[in-house]
């Protein structure tokens, strides 16, 4: 058994790998950029210079604390055109525009070279502060405003362009309005020299070597970041932005700026509470339900129990919890149980201990875990009893019977234990609903819960927390299905993993 369960968690590694490739390819390719997410831009007017460099300081933060600065993995196919530091493009917008030239040109450490020219001019046009004349009339400052507008729309445009025809267009534009206004003539030099770097780029072409192919290797990546942190890979000591999801790092949401870990942590604690004690209310009653069933097949009981459990089935959780608050939580009718939450509005009274704080919070809990639990019943009773009239069939069972065992004897000790291989299948499925939770329960209760935060997550476009909840939900499947393995040989000694 030992040995089988260590082979077993060894074959769990690949499938983990592949469960972390294509959480990580999501994230990924994700729309929207992340960084635009995280930072905040002021929306009162201002001054635009300090206004654009905090924005440009924010953006630098994030994209280096988000990982988003280095390449996406350990190599990557190109050409011996180049293209290795083409991540280095923060922008999507330019990083195509800059990958489209290269696509027809060719020569990467010329078009790199014009990208930077280009990202110095479009810097210094939108934080260069103009001196204008103390004596210049109004007129003229208006103009001046309007041409110094117009050059830092055509800049910031030139940043996306990658036709030959339309880049000299908008740079011929730029030098027009440089010529019919001395003031802005402080940038004649940088056009120039992002002219001339656009020229190079064409006069030094070389498109033959975007057919050739050729490997990238970068050991340091957003995946290996990812998934160790920039820290000590085995430790995760020493990380400054992120320790990796091998210890726990998850990232940070979207939504609320915190680790995803930490949100993840405080929500699931409820929706494991409920999923856990749920499900052993529902064993608890439908088994011996489904035992008795069996017995009495065809009896009264068989078919009032059937009837009974399969009307619950049929009843949606949202018209039963709504059901049961107008009922149990209406001052009209029954006011015996809270309407919403899991403790206090206020929160519990200081100084008391856990035992006191459960006590409190019974009341709460009381319609959520029927709401969580009815639905199972019928379901698990009927698998029980079908899994019970198969044994009962067998030869053993007759044998048993044969040498004048008691009846009791016989469902206790030879047939309960064969008949609950169904009911352990059904088990293992229960570990990945512990991430996702309810949501329609707990958005009727107000359960601060995994549900929810699942639903505001796919909503909000929180994808760290999407793809975090992905992640864990396989490797809970993983466990589940290990831990049925481990109880289909306590149950049935026939099975043997030798």
């Amino acid at each position: 058994m030992t040995r089988y369960l260590i082979r077993r968690i060894l074959y769990f590694i690949p499938t983990l790998v592949a469960i972390s490739l294509i959480a990580f390819i999501i994230s990924v390719n994700a729309p929207g950029d992340p960084v635009e997410r995280m930072i905040s831009v002021a929306q009162n007017s201002g001054d635009i210079s300090s206004e654009n460099n905090n924005l440009e300081n924010q953006k630098k933060f994030w994209r280096e604390k988000l990982g988003l600065d280095l390449p996406v993995f350990y190599f990557s196919v190109g050409t011996i055109a180049g293209g290795d530091t083409l991540y280095k493009v923060s922008d999507k917008t330019e990083k195509n525009a800059m990958d489209r030239l290269l696509n027809e040109y060719g020569n990467w450490s010329e078009i790199s070279d014009y990208h930077i020219s280009l990202t110095r001019l479009n810097h210094l046009v939108f934080n260069t502060r103009l001196v204008i004349d103390s004596s210049a009339t109004i007129k003229y400052r208006n103009q001046l405003n309007s041409a110094l507008s117009d050059l830092r729309f055509e800049v910031f445009s030139l940043k996306t362009l990658y036709d030959n025809k339309l880049i000299l267009l908008y740079l011929n534009k730029i030098e027009f309005l440089l010529k019919n206004h001395k003031t802005l003539s402080v940038f004649e030099n940088e056009l120039i020299k992002t002219r001339n770097a656009f020229s190079d780029i064409v006069k030094n072409a070389t498109p033959w070597k975007t057919w050739i192919p050729s490997l990238f290797f970068y050991p340091n990546n957003q995946y290996h970041r990812w998934i160790f942190g920039d820290g000590n890979w085995i430790t995760g000591k020493g990380s400054v932005f992120s320790k990796g999801i091998l210890h726990g790092d998850f990232g940070i949401s979207y939504m609320t700026k915190q680790p995803v870990s930490e949100v993840i942590f405080s929500k699931i604690i409820w929706s494991l509470f409920f999923s856990f004690f749920s499900t052993i209310i529902a064993y608890l009653i439908s088994i011996p339900i489904g035992i008795r069933a069996a017995v009495k097949r065809g009896a009264t009981f068989d078919r009032a129990s059937s009837l009974t459990l399969f009307i619950l089935y049929s009843l949606p959780n949202f018209w039963v919890a709504t059901l049961l608050l107008m009922t149990f939580s209406n001052p009209d009718v029954l006011n015996w149980f809270p309407a919403s939450g899991v403790k206090p509005t206020g929160g519990f009274p200081e100084n008391v201990n856990i035992l006191t704080k459960i006590i409190i919070s019974l009341p709460y809990l009381v319609l959520p875990m029927i709401c969580f639990s009815y639905n199972s019943f019928a379901f698990l009773s009927r698998t029980m009893r079908t899994g019970m009239l198969e044994v009962l069939e067998q030869d053993f069972v007759r044998t048993a019977r044969a040498k004048g065992l008691q009846e009791n004897q016989v469902i206790n000790k030879h047939v309960l234990k064969n008949a609950l291989l169904p009911i352990i299948t059904v088990f293992a499925t229960i570990f990945p609903l512990v991430i996702g939770g309810s949501v329609i329960l707990e958005f009727i209760f107000t359960i601060p819960g995994m549900g929810l935060e699942t639903f505001m997550a796919v909503q909000n476009q929180n994808y760290p927390m999407i793809v975090a909840i992905f992640t864990i939900t396989g490797f809970l499947t993983i466990v589940g299905y290990l831990i049925s393995d481990i109880l289909y040989a306590w149950v049935d000694p026939r099975i043997s993993y030798d």
